[in-house]
C-alpha cells in the first residue's frame, strides 16, 4: 500500500481522493463513522462552491464517491496502532496489520463533554450533541446549549426550528463563532444568550429536567429544560499514536507547513493537527495538501529530519 488514510471525515476523504488521483494505491480506514462529525451537521454554509446550505450527510458521501471512483479503497474499522518498520509503516486495524509507505492521520476530534454531575447518566435521554437528530424530539420545549463557537451557534439555529426556546450559555464575554452565525443568533428572539455563565450540573431521573448554572460573579440558578446540547470544544482522536509522536499540549499532532510530522512518512490533516481552524473547508484543504506531500514522499523518499525543531516548538 502506498498511502493509508486513517479517518474518513472530510479531511480523510479529501486526502484519499487526491492521493488516488496522484496514482497512489490508497486505502482509507474509515474510523468510527464514514463522514465523521459532519454527518450530524444539517447545513454546511461555508464550504466554497456549494450552491447553498448542504447537509454533511450529502457532502461527505459525495466526496467518498469521488475518492472511490479515483481508485481509493475503504476498510471499515479504526486504526488502533501505528509504528515504524524497516521498510515503512505498520498500521494496526481491527482486521490486522496493514503496511504502508505513508500514513495520513485524519482521525478528527470528538466533542468534549461538559464534565458536570448528571451528564454521563443522561446521555441519550436529553443530553445530546446533535441538534438535527434530537431537536425534533423536544418540539415546543425549552432546551439549553453550552458553547459560543461555530458549532454551538449553528446548532442553536437548527434547534430553534423545532423548540420553543433556546438558552445559550457562554462562559466568555462574546460569541467566538463566525459573524454570519453570531448575528443570526443575536437577532433570533427565541434564543437567549447568557454570557459569563456556565452549566454546573444537569438534573433529572429518567430524562433531563433542569440545569444548575453559575455566573462568574457566583450567582446560581436552576433552570428547567428538557435537553442539554454541549459544544464546548473538541478532543483529538490521537490515543493510538502514544509512544510514536509527541503531541502538543492539547493532544494534537504538530506538523510543518506541508503537514508532515516529526516521524518519517506520517502526515496529519484536519482537526487532529495542531493549528487546525475547525472549518470543513480548511479540513478538506488539509487533506489535499497532505496527499500532495505524501505523493512527493512516496516518489522521492525525501523527508525533513525527524524531531526537527518545527515539529513541537512552533505549535506551542
Amino acid at each position: 500500500m502506498d498511502v493509508l488514510v486513517a479517518g474518513a471525515g472530510i479531511a480523510g476523504l479529501s486526502a484519499a481522493l487526491f492521493a488516488a488521483r496522484h496514482g497512489l494505491a490508497t486505502l482509507v480506514v474509515t474510523g468510527e463513522e464514514l463522514g465523521g462529525e459532519l454527518l450530524s451537521v444539517s447545513e454546511i454554509e461555508d464550504f466554497p462552491g456549494l450552491p447553498g446550505p448542504t447537509p454533511g450527510y450529502e457532502l461527505c458521501p459525495a466526496v467518498q464517491e469521488q475518492a472511490a471512483a479515483a481508485g481509493a479503497a475503504f476498510l471499515p474499522g479504526s486504526v488502533t496502532g501505528l509504528q515504524r518498520t524497516d521498510d515503512g509503516l505498520s498500521v494496526a486495524t481491527g482486521d490486522g496489520a496493514v503496511s504502508a509507505r505513508a500514513v495520513i492521520v485524519a482521525t478528527g476530534a470528538a466533542l468534549r463533554p461538559l464534565g458536570v454531575p448528571g451528564e454521563a447518566g443522561l446521555v441519550g435521554r436529553g443530553v445530546s450533541s446533535c441538534a438535527s437528530c434530537d431537536g425534533p424530539l423536544h418540539r415546543g420545549r425549552h432546551v439549553a446549549v453550552a458553547g459560543g463557537g461555530d458549532i454551538a451557534l449553528a446548532e442553536c439555529l437548527e434547534l430553534v426550528r423545532h423548540v420553543q426556546r433556546v438558552t445559550l450559555f457562554v462562559e466568555g464575554d462574546a460569541l467566538t463563532g463566525q459573524h454570519a452565525y453570531a448575528q443570526r443568533v443575536l437577532d433570533e428572539p427565541r434564543i437567549d444568550v447568557r454570557h459569563g455563565t456556565s452549566i454546573e450540573a444537569i438534573h433529572g431521573e429518567q430524562a433531563v429536567e433542569a440545569v444548575s448554572v453559575r455566573t462568574r460573579a457566583g450567582d446560581t440558578e436552576r433552570l428547567e429544560v428538557s435537553a442539554v446540547f454541549a459544544y464546548v470544544g473538541t478532543r483529538p482522536r490521537t490515543a493510538f499514536l502514544e509512544g510514536l509522536l509527541e503531541l502538543d499540549d492539547d493532544g494534537r499532532i504538530p506538523t510543518d507547513s506541508r503537514l508532515r510530522t516529526a516521524v518519517r512518512g506520517v502526515l496529519a490533516a484536519g482537526d487532529v493537527r495542531s493549528g487546525a481552524v475547525g472549518r470543513a473547508s480548511a479540513a478538506a484543504g488539509d487533506g489535499v495538501a497532505a496527499a500532495s506531500a505524501a505523493a512527493a514522499y512516496v516518489g522521492s523518499g525525501a523527508w525533513p529530519a525527524e524531531h526537527a525543531p518545527w515539529s513541537l516548538e512552533a505549535s506551542r
